[in-house]
């Protein structure tokens, strides 16, 4: 198997900063290679057949050219997807990079040439635009598409987005919360888009675990934004008074929670009495120099995929990548584990969609009929001396909550 290589890519935190631009794919069970530790992409269940005789051509569309930002995030990636062949040696497999120049045109080109050289699928492109540029490309081709895109609008009808989505940890949290008495609920959304799109996801899971939403504010950026949002939602929780709300919902990340949380004491709210919960935002180092979290719960991946594949990588390349490069990993090994059906159904429906889904460099996920990814989350309890697992991610789907989001 011979590798073009030349780039190497980033990614970054899941979640942070309300970008879902983020994290990876991988499967486990039967082993397809050489890899080890959580980099080693296998099926939760064995698929039938000999491996096929021939080549299996997989295009990865990536903008190595154009924006220089998105070069330097095209480069880790383009090696990370060499890693995973490098880790599980699979000579049959061949990835022919194709430069997308972060362009519709230049992406529509791409795919077209990726199909006339008889490729079986198609990892990526990255932006939004761009996969909408190639959708139309591979479908008339009848090759399926795993994007890197966050934007869950171009998923669907053999398009699948890799990425963590807006609102996916939303169903892991709540009900993780409601099954520990939480069902009278508040909760404070920024005033974005991620914003919108996550406070539809908590309304539906809240009702679906039985629960209420008392109330529920929304704050702007600034920090002098903010005080008016969270004295409107004090009285739910002040001290010295019984709480009127079990828990209060704070979806927020690293760039706002550091002016956000001292507000909640500054208002006299009792977050001890009243349980505070988030998502993977708050997934971040000095969380827990919050006062007011501290004791809080919010769900996130296992990080000993993310080391371990860090550590490879480092070890191949040189230097950190950004955690965007998971997805390129992961999306090669998942290609690379289905190498091995029959060409008839290598790449079909059935197989990318399996319900037992896949175990990856950010732990267990399945492709769902949407064209978004579910994924397994742990609940993490914020600690000032570190956050601590308080709920492992599940080892499989049959222990998993049902995604609605």
């Amino acid at each position: 198997m011979k590798l073009t290589s030349e780039h190497a890519f980033a990614r970054s935190r899941i979640f942070l900063g309300f970008a879902f631009l983020f994290v990876c794919l991988g499967l486990a069970a039967c082993s397809v290679g050489g890899g080890t530790g959580s980099g080693n992409i296998s099926s939760a269940t064995p698929p039938r057949g000999a491996p096929a005789g021939g080549t299996v051509k997989v295009a990865l569309l990536l903008p190595l050219t154009g924006n220089v930002n998105a070069q330097q995030v095209a480069k880790a990636m383009k090696q990370a997807g060499e890693l995973a062949l490098f880790d599980f040696d699979k000579p049959n497999v061949q990835l022919i990079p194709k430069d997308t120049r972060g362009t519709p045109d230049g992406a529509r080109r791409a795919a077209d040439e990726a199909v006339k050289e008889g490729v079986e699928l198609i990892i990526g492109p990255l932006f939004a635009n761009e996969v909408t540029a190639v959708a139309p490309v591979a479908q008339a081709a009848r090759v399926p598409v795993l994007a890197f895109s966050s934007d869950r609008t171009v998923a669907g009808n053999g398009v699948y987005l890799l990425s963590f989505v807006a609102g996916s940890d939303v169903p892991r949290m709540v009900s993780y919360a409601a099954a520990h008495g939480k069902k009278r609920f508040a909760a404070l959304f920024p005033q974005n888009d991620y914003g919108r799109i996550v406070e539809q996801a908590f309304n539906r899971a809240v009702q679906a675990n039985g629960g209420q939403v008392v109330l529920t504010k929304t704050f702007p950026p600034e920090a002098n934004g903010m005080l008016a949002s969270v004295k409107e939602l004090a009285p739910l929780a002040k001290k010295d008074s019984a709480p009127q709300v079990d828990a209060i919902f704070v979806p927020a990340g690293g760039d706002t929670l550091p002016s956000l949380a001292p507000l909640f004491p500054y208002y006299e709210m009792d977050t001890q009495a009243v349980k505070m919960i988030g998502l993977s935002g708050w997934d971040y180092v000095g969380v827990g120099k919050e006062a007011a979290l501290q004791g809080g719960w919010f769900p996130a991946t296992d990080s000993k995929g993310w080391e371990d594949f860090t550590r490879r990588y480092s070890e191949t390349y040189g230097g950190t990548p950004p955690r965007l490069a998971s997805l390129s990993y992961d999306a090669v090994s998942l290609a690379i584990s289905l190498s091995s059906n029959p060409p008839e159904r290598r790449f079909a429906s059935s197989e990318l969609m399996r319900g037992s889904g896949f175990n990856g460099v950010d732990g267990l996920f399945r492709l769902r009929p949407d064209g978004t990814a579910e994924r397994g989350f742990a609940i993490m309890e914020v600690r000032a001396t570190g956050n601590q697992t308080i709920d492992p991610a599940p080892a499989s789907f049959g222990t998993a909550v049902a995604a609605q989001y």
